[in-house]
């Protein structure tokens, strides 16, 4: 499908740029009442990262995960409107709440802010309209599955990757590196291709990218006058039933952060029609054809069908109630279901799977009563200081399409420290983390960030089992084109739970 905007769940794509270079500043209104407009922009011809960004560090493998050596990042951004007249230090301690203001005056020490390209060295400084704040932050991405990305086909035309469980597809949130558009730049030299449609991270198959825009007009006018044939299947639980099954319950978005839907009245139309192809005794492999693009359609129409995806980390919980939602059944506002998912994976230290962390909890937040006042908010900013960004309604597709990235994948601020910052050297060197052995990914010496928390942490790893959710885009058609992938091995008739 088109290309959303800024998708509404979690994270904007980042916007690529020349290195060192900072954003296009926005219209914005000066104070004798004028409007300042920026010279045009040239439109980019596609998603265009290039050799300074992909060089920015590598990967290495682990355990079945493919990792990112940590490495540091400028965050860049215009001055709010908001912020005009107020200071860095009450913009700090009002907005991006995640870290202490100590942490701030430490960093500001140690060269990581910068306004207009000069060093911030007090931060009682007052903003004014047009500053550009740039912040140095060391980056520490999630793993993912070390399931290499198969290119399916390849032509003057489109690119088409079968892409595996647990990879996003656009650079958003806490993910960079481990995306698809980087992993295609910086291992196949496939740059400034265009998105045609997207698949959610835990969703893996058939993903298409147009080569030029003339391509991605010409598909993105048949998505839109629904000519593009999509096909998914997935392993639910129970046995699901012979005859062919029509789901048209709309579906309404409870938290785009989180990342969760459910089947309401005050939804948006859909439909989705299901076919058994197996049954196990336990599990059913199912084909589902959806003829709308709702987020999280086919998953929250199988839920509502007492048949959800069998290792679905969001609509086959024990949140959901007894019947884990099955006909709508919830017996639960949406803020004490949401409580309920966060906390279950809480307990299983699992919310890097849901996509959030313990930091996105408590950051940002008014509603203390659920204790996890982060998570429930909607914001239409992203934070520039710490990184991590914040859901935005759809600007440009309104038939979402099914199982979005950058609706779920919420970035993590990194956690407060009990450290005391005030005590960090003024002129500490930003020094890289986790220099290892280029070939074989081997730990050898390691010098850790003086400021990083995430340094200073150990996270457990996710197993490559917890990464994968059994939902496979397996065929894409339009007019003149059609591709398909192999059936995933959960989805054989001898697969053995």
């Amino acid at each position: 499908m088109a290309e959303p905007g800024p998708g509404p769940g979690g994270a904007r794509d980042e916007e690529p740029c020349k290195e060192g270079a900072a954003p296009a500043p926005k219209k914005r209104r000066l104070a004798g009442g004028e409007r300042y407009v920026p010279p045009p922009r040239k439109l980019s011809t596609g998603v265009s990262f290039g050799a300074e960004h992909f060089a920015e560090t590598s990967y290495y493998f682990e355990g079945g995960l493919r990792k990112v050596r940590p490495y540091y990042f400028d965050f860049r951004t215009y001055c709010k409107g908001r912020w005009v007249g107020r200071s860095l230090l009450h913009v700090f301690g009002t907005e991006f709440r995640a870290q202490s203001l100590d942490f701030y005056r430490a960093a500001a020490r140690a060269g990581r802010l910068r306004l207009n390209e000069e060093p911030v060295r007090d931060l009682h400084i007052v903003l004014k309209n047009n500053d550009f704040l740039r912040n140095t932050v060391h980056r520490h991405e999630p793993p993912v599955t070390a399931q290499p990305l198969r290119i399916l086909a390849e032509d003057e035309e489109v690119v088409v990757v079968d892409k595996p469980s647990s990879l996003p597809v656009h650079p958003c949130g806490r993910f960079r590196h481990n995306t698809v558009i980087f992993i295609l730049g910086k291992e196949h030299g496939l740059t400034e291709l265009h998105t045609l449609h997207r698949l959610d991270r835990m969703t893996s198959g058939v993903l298409m990218f147009a080569k030029t825009a003339a391509v991605s007009k010409r598909i993105d006018e048949q998505v839109r006058e629904r000519q593009l044939e999509k096909e998914y299947v997935c392993r639910v639980v129970g046995e699901f039933p012979e005859h062919e099954v029509v789901c048209e319950e709309p579906i309404l978005v409870v938290s785009y952060k989180v990342g969760v839907c459910r089947v309401d009245a005050k939804g948006k139309p859909c439909k989705t029609i299901f076919q058994r192809l197996s049954y196990n005794g336990k599990s059913s492999v199912v084909k589902c054809l959806p003829h709308t693009g709702r987020m999280h359609q086919i998953r929250v129409h199988l839920q509502y069908l007492g048949h959800p995806i069998v290792n679905d980390p969001i609509y086959n919980m024990e949140a959901w109630g007894p019947h884990r939602g099955k006909g709508g059944k919830i017996g639960k506002t949406d803020e004490e279901l949401l409580k309920a998912l966060v906390e279950e994976h809480c307990s299983k230290q699992s919310l890097e799977i849901l996509g959030i962390s313990e930091e996105d909890l408590n950051s940002g937040g008014d509603n203390k009563d659920c204790g996890h006042s982060g998570v429930f908010t909607k914001s239409a900013e992203a934070d520039p200081i710490n990184g991590n960004s914040c859901p935005t309604e759809d600007a440009k597709d309104p038939e979402r399409d099914e199982e979005d990235p950058e609706r779920n994948d919420v970035a993590a601020c990194p956690p407060k420290s009990d450290t005391n910052l005030e005590t960090l050297e003024k002129d500490k060197e930003l020094s890289p983390c986790g220099n290892q052995d280029e070939q074989t990914g081997q730990k050898g010496w390691e010098e850790k960030d003086p400021l990083c928390v995430e340094c200073r942490m150990s996270r457990r790893d996710p197993s490559p089992k917890e990464l994968v959710m059994f939902l496979h885009a397996l065929r894409y058609k339009g007019a003149g084109f059609e591709y398909c992938s192999s059936m995933p091995e959960w989805a054989m008739d001898d697969w053995e739970e």
